[in-house]
């Protein structure tokens, strides 16, 4: 068991060392991600899930606000 928790130790020290590493967006990058082409969600996408919203709130719009279509918040 002794010969087990060194390479554990060093092992559990490695893997959080690795979540110390900034990947942030940098102000230089944000103009590429703004791009049209980087969106998630596609105009087709989009319909489609503004009609399943449509669809199971029976009430359009409900993609962004909180609450059910009966009017609960």
């Amino acid at each position: 068991m002794k010969n087990l928790a060194k390479p554990l130790a060093l092992l559990v020290l490695l893997t959080t060392l690795g979540g110390c590493a900034s990947l942030g967006v940098e102000p230089w990058e944000r103009d590429l991600l703004a791009k049209k082409e980087m969106a998630l969600v596609d105009g087709i996408d989009a319909s489609v899930d503004d009609h399943v919203y449509f669809s199971k709130e029976a009430s359009s719009g409900g993609r962004s606000f909180g609450g059910g279509g009966c009017g609960c918040n």
